[in-house]
């Protein structure tokens, strides 16, 4: 089952000045477009906005991390709601002059040397470069009731989320490779952790090692998730044995795929990974497509917010750099 909450996330404002910032020699053309803007969009527009490049941010709204009550491993915002750094982040990049505008991308081409951005309230944007921070979705197994509690009884990230559920009843369901790592991260956060296998087959060596870390396994598939107490209270697991487990946060591994759409409308190919899809880029941000880049989920599915962030830093840094020595005349 798809979660609702892609990557991008939300503008503040919504702001038909596109080419505020115009770049040098056409007031229609944007030195740099960027999709998306969640940690590493913010980032990258902050770091070119303060490189004098006129910037413009297209984000639809809809952040990834929107059910989550806070933001974890965030240097010096340590637990702070994702939307509160989102809302910072706008601001700071808004203090450099980066245009940020609240709209759906709907398609992207190339005119000429520029790459094109079409949206779904009707505008055509054109820059020099575009650099694609349009995170992923995280595609859970389709067990009813599952999706209901994602971000809150329900986790994937021991990082993100375990802290708050230490020393709690938690369940592992079994859905991608990574299961068995999975279950063994929580089992060092709390002692009742179970691993519900379903239809997965175990080897010696996995079951080796969960229960040297004294995780309990259970063969039944779940066929459903209730909440009698609503999200955020005790969570049962109707099994297909007929018995039902009564726990307090379910950890499953989702299917992690970066949003491609943009990046292959302009002819490129997603790379696949053990946990999904995404974007090809090297550490700079660079993507094999001339003039596109990428950052964040949107390149690699393990980043957090911190990291995504970094990424953006990076990105931004290499467009601008590569946008000076093309402005130079010729020798």
């Amino acid at each position: 089952m798809t979660s609702p909450h892609p990557d991008p996330a939300p503008a503040t404002r919504p702001d038909d000045a596109a080419d505020r910032s115009p770049a040098p020699g056409d007031a229609t053309v944007t030195d740099v477009l960027i999709v998306g803007g969640g940690p590493a969009g913010l980032a990258a527009a902050t770091v070119l906005g303060r490189s004098r490049r006129s910037v413009v941010v297209v984000d639809s709204g809809e952040p990834r991390n929107a059910p989550a009550a806070g933001a974890h491993n965030v240097l010096g915002l340590e637990g702070t709601p994702p939307r509160d750094i989102l809302d910072r982040g706008r601001r700071e990049s808004e203090r450099y002059g980066v245009t940020h505008i609240r709209a759906r991308v709907t398609d992207a081409g190339r005119d000429g040397d520029l790459l094109t951005v079409t949206t779904d309230d009707g505008r055509t944007l054109r820059g020099r470069r575009l650099l694609l921070a349009t995170g992923l979705t995280d595609v859970l197994p389709d067990i009813p009731g599952l999706d209901e509690g994602w971000g809150r009884d329900v986790l994937h990230c021991p990082y993100c989320h375990g802290w708050e559920v230490r020393d709690e009843r938690i369940a592992v369901i079994a859905a991608t490779p990574q299961s068995t790592h999975q279950a063994l991260l929580f089992a060092n956060l709390s002692d009742r952790v179970t691993f519900v296998t379903g239809t997965v087959e175990l080897d010696d060596d996995q079951r080796s090692l969960l229960a040297r870390a004294g995780v309990e396994t259970v063969g039944s598939p779940v066929t459903r998730v209730s909440r009698p107490r609503g999200v955020g209270g005790v969570v049962h697991l109707h099994l297909a044995n007929g018995t039902e487990m009564e726990v307090d946060a379910v950890a499953v591994g989702p299917s992690f795929e970066s949003n491609t759409e943009l990046y292959e409308r302009l002819g490129g190919t997603p790379a696949e990974h053990p946990m999904g899809h995404h974007i090809p880029a090297e550490p700079t941000g660079r993507t094999p497509l001339d003039g596109v880049w990428a950052a964040g989920n949107a390149g690699d599915l393990m980043a957090m917010v911190e990291s995504s962030a970094a990424a953006g830093v990076t990105a931004g840094s290499m467009i601008n750099a590569e946008l000076v020595m093309a402005d130079l005349p010729p020798a």
